[in-house]
């Protein structure tokens, strides 16, 4: 049985069900991230026993925020739409990554989950070699391309497939937006405030490589086929991890039915486990499989 056939399958209440989102819920998990970031920034910031321990930690939590701005693409984290929204944006500014072109671009890899023509995801290449794994774990190359495309965006430079000609205003002045911040907080640091620096941008720089590692995963490996539960991995995994990432290993349930959020995602894997074919336990399995095929190839 393949994904559609599966929602189809479900009946009124079970949909009802599992599409029900909860401003509760998601606030609930919205404090838990939020608060471990507090916690290991004052640890940093007033600079504790062993402090420079807890940078990558921080960095973890930063940015994974990547996760839940994800989730705010689909509205689903909080029932209220504003919320939804402004809580978005926030976490766009904090993991560098534009919101608007962000939905429109994801939204896109949706409808062409793994299709080698059409994903945008696919622009950039997955790894094929050894070398252009490490090079794309370290996050080096995401960090180019990124302030590429703010840069381009900010000039006026929007032309892509998926973005529709109502978005294009809006994203120009959110890249330039976006430099302004980033401009004001440089300056801040020259100025003094040198715990934006230890407490934001070093995390950040450092905990990309566990994020990119991550979506990695997501999608690495899997064939280019319309079944969602063959073309998105779901990897099996720590509490840790699921709350970082907002339930958001369990993927191939989340592009079977984008609409569930993701505090009911573990009782929509109940209904698909016996479904899903690309699947890894844990993430070290999944990279060293990855590792193996590329230094095969």
């Amino acid at each position: 049985m393949d994904h559609k056939e599966l929602i189809k399958s479900l009946d009124a209440d079970a949909r009802t069900y599992l599409t029900q989102k909860s401003d509760r819920a998601g606030l609930k998990r919205l404090a838990g991230h939020f608060g471990w970031i507090l916690v290991l920034g004052c640890y940093v910031a007033v600079g504790a026993p062993f402090w420079g321990l807890a940078l990558i930690p921080l960095g973890i939590c930063i940015v994974f925020l990547f996760t839940l701005l994800h989730e705010t693409v689909h509205f689903t984290p909080f029932e209220n739409t504003r919320l939804n929204t402004v809580v978005g944006h926030i976490c766009s500014v904090l993991v560098i990554v534009p919101n608007t072109w962000f939905r429109y671009f994801h939204l896109a890899h949706h409808k062409y989950t793994n299709d080698p023509l059409n994903d945008p995801e696919l622009e950039t290449p997955k790894p094929e070699s050894f070398g252009d794994y490490v090079g794309h774990i370290s996050g080096l190359p995401y960090w180019k391309t990124m302030a590429q495309l703010i840069w381009n965006q900010a000039k006026g430079d929007v032309i892509a497939p998926y973005l529709p000609e109502r978005s294009k205003t809006a994203i120009v002045w959110q890249a330039r937006g976006l430099i302004a911040v980033y401009s004001f907080m440089i300056v801040l640091v020259v100025l003094g405030w040198s715990w934006i620096f230890w407490c934001w941008m070093l995390p950040l720089l450092l905990g990309q490589p566990f994020l990119r590692a991550y979506l990695l995963a997501e999608h690495g490996l899997c064939p280019p086929v319309a079944n969602m539960f063959e073309n998105t991995r779901t990897t099996y995994t720590n509490r840790a991890i699921r709350f970082l990432a907002w339930n958001m290993p369990y993927h191939a349930e989340h592009h079977a039915y984008p609409a569930v959020p993701f505090y009911k995602l573990p009782q929509f894997h109940a209904l698909t486990q016996d479904q899903l074919i690309s699947t890894s336990h844990g993430y070290a399995a999944f990279h060293r499989d990855y590792t193996n095929t590329v230094r095969d190839q």
